[in-house]
This record gives C-alpha cells, structure tokens and sequence, in this order.
C-alpha cells in the first residue's frame, strides 16, 4: 500500500523530476504528480508524491518540511483523503 503526501509552496520551475529525486532519498517514489492549472498549462504550486513505504514517507515529510527546494520553502505532509461532501450542489 502506497502513502500520499502532499507538497505544497512548489515553485511553478519544480518539476516532476526534481520531486522524485529528492523523494527517492528517503525511499522508493511510486508516482509524481504536480497539479496544473488547465487554462494556463502552469503548475499549480502543489503536488502529491506517493511512497510505497510507510515508514520512508514519514520520515521524508518529517525530513523535507520547510527544506528549500528551487528557491522556495516547501510545506510537506500526509495528504489528506477529499472530503467531497465539502463539494456539494445547490439545489434551487
């Protein structure tokens, strides 16, 4: 089972790349995933990187949290589940 975390404070020149390099210190990376913006086809400034180990994820978000990474300061921690229901339609 795969741990999701999420990065945020992400320059928009970060990339997919970088992530995985920097991840893969701590432990095996099993996907990348910096979110853009449709409209502008530019990052969003946050991603998500899942590590096949729990212990490794752990230990990279406790390691990486506030690290410098392409002039800025991430923010680095366990992705939380989407609340959909947050999300729901009015009804009129």
């Amino acid at each position: 089972m795969t741990t999701k975390i999420f990065i945020g404070k992400l320059s928009y020149d970060t990339t997919e790349k970088t992530l995985t390099e920097l991840f893969a210190q701590y432990g095996e990376v099993a996907g990348v995933a910096i979110i853009m913006d449709r409209a502008t086809n530019r990052s969003k400034g946050f991603a998500f990187v899942e590590m096949s180990d729990v212990k490794a994820a752990q230990n990279a978000i406790k390691e990486l949290d506030g690290k410098e990474v392409d002039g800025r300061n991430i923010v680095v921690n366990a992705a939380k589940e989407r609340d959909d229901s947050s999300h729901s339609r009015r009804s009129w």
